[in-house]
């Protein structure tokens, strides 16, 4: 009997094929107790699966294949750093000693507390770091244990495979990358994990989040994996079969013209010209940008430098990311968000506690204000990496006027200081303003006045307008892009910027939604950044857009109040032909 199962689609495309599972990745831990002589060996026990598993990694990140995600090595790195943490390497031993008890159930006691310190964090990408933890403690159970780590080997001679897993790690990845799996399904994951970042890199068409494909897939079963609507439809039927290998044909020659597009000047077909520019988290992340045709880096989130480590980095380090990225991208523009962080991400190195509502509390540029040495560190940073090439500051969470004021007095102060040392850096670098508060936006003149550049963080503008935590459950369902009291606030802002003359993009989730490119467009937004996985498909709407036929539609949504109006506009909206 063919079932479906639901999740998150990542990678796009759809895939056919027969299922070959992956062993469980949820390993029972069994707990018993040793005598005091048993100690000294289970000890040792535990340090050889953690030199064997350093080991792997570190052969796996050495061998990685040329044609791999740039992703894929900063993801191995965060794994071996965090099985080097003392937490998973070295406390365990205490617990033996403690507890008297088995080397599984120390590294799981250890594991548990870790990954309820990340279940705690409110931003979603770093949330989801609490997997990583998963991943690398259940490669040092698998050595404890004796297993393989290595993905099961597909025979390049049968029909596409599909890996069916509870998780993926990013060593798992490097397997996939040289296997013949067309695609992927998981029951855990989300739509920022390392595992939806590598699909997306892959561009695989892959499934994630679905809860229990594990136990309802058996081997060798024939599924349909759809990364377009997040669906697996387990043992289909001939007719589903033939539905599916029409639209897998259909996927497959939409993405060859894609390709045809890369090179072609993003404008609508009424000549109006469009900036796509992409995001990236990590200096490695240039490749996928220049390999998109992207004009340029819209947002660099500068914030993953400080992460997962014990120390800041020092000035030099980030010089040195920054620096490669600028001088990577041969003169187009690269705008570089100063650290978004907050109290409750939880840095190691951080001083501040947890607030009570860390979405509402010490985070962004308030933090940034907070540890002023730090900020200024960052900002020379970014000011002498300026001389290398075309870089643009970036300031997040921006509330009004008054911690703008105070974010400009320390980069005014950072320039005295490089000035004195005699530090070459561009003295006319443009510095622009996050819109992710309500309160930024509605008073978005009045920052116009300081600032050359806007760039709106849908993302969280959303989740603050509507007060909806879209990672909640209970009211993710909720979280809507086209709630009209967001569109009245992008508007605002779409419309204040273009009467002062400044840039303004939108670098959210929005901006590489192609449902979301024709209404943006209708609104006036004519600079989009997003994950360069998205770029082509937005660049394949704009080049399909009419700016004159839109702007009725356009019109009649922006004065809408009712969300299901708004919904059956939009569709309409984006059914329009090219002309």
């Amino acid at each position: 009997m063919s079932i479906s199962l639901h999740g998150i689609g990542i990678g796009g495309g759809i895939a056919i094929g027969r299922a070959h599972l992956l062993s469980q990745s949820a390993i029972d831990v069994v707990h018993y107790t040793l005598e005091s002589h048993e100690l000294p060996a289970e000890k040792q026990r535990f340090e050889k699966a953690i030199r064997n598993t350093r080991k792997e990694l570190e052969m796996l990140w050495g061998g990685i294949p040329e044609n791999a995600p740039a992703e894929l090595g900063a993801f191995l790195s965060l794994h071996i750093m965090l099985l080097n943490d003392a937490t998973l390497s070295r406390a365990p031993l205490k617990t033996i000693d403690t507890l008297s008890c088995n080397a599984e159930w120390a590294l799981k006691t250890q594991a548990d507390a870790l990954v309820a310190q990340f279940e705690e964090i409110e931003e979603q990408y770093l949330r989801e770091r609490k997997h990583d933890v998963i991943q690398v403690v259940e490669r040092v159970f698998k050595n404890l244990s004796g297993q393989n780590s290595a993905l099961p080997v597909v025979d390049p001679l049968t029909e596409e495979a599909i890996l069916v897993a509870h998780d993926l790690s990013p060593a798992d990845m490097v397997y996939f990358k040289d296997s013949n799996y067309a695609a992927f399904v998981t029951d855990v994951g989300g739509a920022t994990s390392h595992t939806a970042i590598l699909a997306r890199s892959l561009d695989l068409p892959s499934v994630i989040a679905t809860h229990n494909a594990r136990e309802l897939i058996s081997e060798d079963e024939m599924i349909i994996v759809d990364g377009v609507q997040g669906v697996v439809i387990v043992s289909p039927d001939e007719s589903v079969l033939a539905e599916y290998r029409r639209r897998q044909r259909n996927w497959r020659e939409a993405r060859r013209k894609l390709a045809g597009i890369k090179k072609a000047n993003a404008k609508t077909q009424d000549g109006t010209p469009i900036e796509l520019v992409a995001n990236i988290e990590l200096p490695q992340d240039i490749e996928d940008v220049q390999e998109s045709g992207a004009v340029g880096i819209g947002l660099f989130r500068s914030e993953f430098l400080f992460l997962g480590r014990d120390t800041l980095p020092s000035e030099d380090e980030q010089f040195e990311a920054y620096r490669t990225v600028a001088a990577g991208m041969n003169g187009l523009p690269v705008t570089i968000r100063t650290m978004d962080l907050g109290a409750d991400k939880n840095p190691k190195w951080s001083i501040h506690g947890v607030s009570d509502n860390p979405a509402l509390g010490l985070c962004g540029m308030r933090l940034c204000l907070a540890e002023p040495l730090l900020f200024r560190s960052q900002l020379r940073a970014l000011l002498r990496a300026s001389h290398e090439g075309k870089v643009r500051i970036l300031f997040p969470m921006i509330n009004g006027v008054t911690d703008l004021k105070q974010a400009l007095a320390q980069l005014d102060l950072a320039k005295a200081e490089l000035h004195v040392e005699n530090i070459p850096f561009d003295e006319k670098i443009e510095v622009g303003a996050m819109i992710e508060i309500p309160s930024a936006a509605l008073v978005i003149s009045t920052l116009a006045r300081y600032v050359d550049f806007f760039a709106v963080g849908t993302n969280d503008l959303i989740q603050y307008t509507l007060a909806i935590d879209r990672n909640d459950d209970a009211v993710s369902h909720l979280y809507d892009p086209t709630h009209p009291a967001v569109l009245y606030l992008l508007l605002h802002a779409f419309k204040t910027a273009a009467k002062g003359g400044l840039s303004i993009s939108v670098c959210g989730e929005m901006a590489g939604d192609v449902r979301m490119t024709r209404l943006l467009l209708g609104m006036g937004l004519r600079k989009f950044s997003m994950h360069p996985a998205n770029l082509l498909s937005v660049k394949q709407v704009v080049l399909n857009t009419n700016l004159d036929r839109i702007a009725t539609l356009t019109s009649r949504i922006l004065r809408a109040d009712d969300p299901d109006k708004i919904h059956d506009l939009l569709q309409q909206l984006n059914a329009l032909e090219s002309v």
